[in-house]
């Protein structure tokens, strides 16, 4: 499914709904270059979870949110492969009751679960943004159907 953002507010909002319709558990993967807005919609993520200011994690690979369920927030940015990101124990976030969610995920392909939720974000600066979300799994593809509003 295919949506046209065109302010911050509508990406913080997306990012809210978004989480909230995965149960506040799974793992989100953003996709986009730089400026096209992963972070506000992360910042909105956060905000379903009760949180009001994240910024990216890009220095610290992950930056960690003591929640219910526990939100964890990675920025794959200055990896130079996946072997960086289990260096720092990715599986263990992976096997937590948790709400995963990874900027620039196409860094590390490899590491991603199968069963996810791919957001893809075209465009950056003040033009509008075409958000592309894709479900992987059965989970995902129940909860974000073709026919169903995001």
């Amino acid at each position: 499914m295919r949506r046209t953002i065109e302010t911050e507010a509508e990406m913080l909002a997306l990012g809210e709904s978004v989480a909230l319709r995965c149960g506040r558990h799974g793992f989100i993967a953003l996709y986009g270059d730089l400026g096209a807005g992963k972070t506000v919609f992360a910042r909105g993520v956060a905000r379903a979870f009760g949180i009001e200011h994240v910024s990216s994690p890009t220095f610290t690979i992950v930056c960690e949110y003591p929640t219910e369920p526990k939100l964890f927030h990675f920025d794959a940015y200055r990896l130079s492969d996946a072997d960086e990101l289990f260096a720092i124990g990715f599986q263990d976030y992976l096997a937590e009751d948790a709400m995963i969610l990874m900027e620039w995920a196409n860094l590390v392909p490899e590491a991603l679960p199968a069963e996810r939720l791919d957001v893809l974000i075209e465009g950056s600066g003040v033009n509008a943004r075409t958000v592309a979300i894709e479900p992987h799994g059965k989970r995902y593809e129940e909860v974000f159907r073709e026919d169903s509003c995001v």
